[in-house]
């Protein structure tokens, strides 16, 4: 897409103290807790307005919900992308850099990029002796990171919550919701009056939850705020086997944002390329011709149906399996009741493609607020028809990481042995590790690590890689 913005005059603020990239990722380590109060926003407000109103001058889309908010926003980068688009995105968590979290086109920004921006909004918020946190610094860069780059739209992931969340001071098209499951703080009554707290007047609003009651109390919510209630999300995007069970209500959702995004908000003056999958063709009077015809028997019209069947499923810790590893290993950042049992039925669906010689679940958890009754559940009735052994390590707390303290790795050894199912207790990851390795066929066996992005995290360094390819 041709976009004529012109490149904004460079800030006052970016001539200030430069700390180099280092400096940068020491400051927001050690920056996450500040600010956490502040629940009116006033403080990024203020940042927002020394940094020129940055946030009214980029197109944005909201997604928020318990889970799917990443791949949700991953599957609508590449439809957006195939349409001509140039395409901001800022999702959470990273796993090794904080780079991860600030993406054009799926490219994530460079050192130098993120170096400058985050200077500019630091140097910033310091002359005025603001006292933002990580989370509302990252916010700023990332609306300034894309708005200096012209995209056409941001796709922006409200990491908790709603109404109290940073990312709020978008004025966006677009706010997509997930789906809602309620956790032991806030009931379900609450947590969708939270999450619908950022929907502002005129503004689409569409949701792949699959409650009738919750819909009926957002769509509710919407009308009052003056909102536009789109047609909830009903069907599974065809993904391949086993994504469509998995993840094709979150494709589904990325397709319906498109497609309101590409019908909507597109300007009249803009270029979408040919063969659009979200756009219908101009209908033609009279019957084609010969050379028309011919055109499109050699050029046939890609659907979207295709696109999706030729899509690839994969976003680092969502369902990533490492098949070319030996024994196979299989990532995911799961850390509540709603996303273990999607992770659990995926599991059970690579069995059904492939019976598995070994299966060894190292579970590394960190979220105070899980049921862990309702959790040793859902475990008892997976290994009750599924073989296989978990081995339970500790984590260690990372900064930008979502959860607390690691689990007691004891209790937890205990509680699910307690339900009848094999399993032991590890001194750290290396040891769970190469421990669940010799427990599955190098061929056919599979080793799943999950609980928190934290153990994702503590894999890849084992690993000895340094950053996300």
């Amino acid at each position: 897409m041709k976009n004529t913005t012109k490149q904004p005059a460079k800030s006052s603020f970016a001539a200030g103290r430069q700390r180099s990239y280092n400096e940068i990722i020491e400051f927001l380590d050690n920056n996450w807790g500040e600010n956490t109060q502040d629940k009116d926003l006033n403080c990024v407000k203020k940042l927002d307005k020394m940094l020129g109103n940055i946030s009214k001058k980029v197109n944005t889309v909201l997604v928020a919900g318990t889970n799917g908010k990443s791949l949700t926003i991953h599957f609508t980068a590449k439809l957006l992308k195939e349409e001509g688009l140039s395409v901001g995105s800022f999702s959470s968590p990273h796993i090794m850099t904080y780079n991860e979290r600030l993406s054009i086109n799926n490219e994530a920004i460079s050192n130098k990029s993120f170096t400058d921006i985050a200077n500019e909004v630091i140097n910033a918020a310091e002359s005025e002796d603001l006292k933002p946190n990580s989370f509302e610094i990252l916010t700023m860069m990332s609306l300034i990171h894309f708005h200096n780059s012209k995209v056409d739209v941001a796709l922006v992931e409200v990491s908790e919550g709603g109404v109290h969340n940073a990312t709020n001071i978008c004025d966006q098209k677009i706010t997509a919701i997930t789906r809602v499951t309620p956790d032991k703080t806030n009931t379900l009554e609450e947590e969708i009056k939270e999450m619908l707290g950022i929907v502002k007047k005129g503004s689409w609003v569409i949701s792949a939850d699959q409650s009738k009651i919750n819909l009926q109390a957002m769509m509710e919510i919407v009308k009052e705020k003056g909102g536009e209630w789109a047609m909830p999300i009903r069907k599974l995007a065809p993904l391949a086997y086993p994504f469509e069970q998995l993840h094709g209500r979150c494709a589904a959702l990325a397709e319906r944002i498109a497609h309101i995004f590409v019908n909507n908000f597109i300007t009249p003056d803009a270029t979408v390329v040919s063969g659009s999958l979200l756009t219908k063709p101009k209908s033609q009077r009279g019957r084609p011709t010969l050379e028309a015809k011919r055109q499109s028997e050699l050029n046939p019209r890609k659907t979207i149906e295709q696109f999706w069947k030729e899509e690839q499923c994969i976003l680092h810790s969502r369902f990533q399996m490492l098949d070319k590893e030996k024994p196979s290993i299989l990532l995911d950042n799961s850390n509540n009741l709603d996303a273990f049992q999607n992770l659990l039925l995926g599991i059970r669906l690579l069995h059904y493609q492939r019976p598995l010689k070994g299966l060894t679940l190292i579970l590394g958890g960190n979220n105070p607020d899980i049921d862990l009754n309702e959790f040793l559940k859902l475990l008892r009735y997976f290994f009750k028809k599924t073989s296989g052994q978990i081995i339970v390590c500790p984590t260690t707390a990372q900064p930008g990481h979502e959860g607390g303290k690691s689990w007691d790795v004891e209790k937890i050894t205990n509680d699910i042995k307690s339900m009848k199912i094999k399993a032991r207790s590890s001194k750290n990851f290396k040891e769970a590790f190469e421990a669940a390795q010799k427990t599955v066929d190098d061929r056919h066996g599979l080793v799943v690590i999950t609980g928190s992005t934290s153990i994702i995290s503590e894999y890849w360094k084992h690993k000895g890689l340094k950053k996300i390819q």
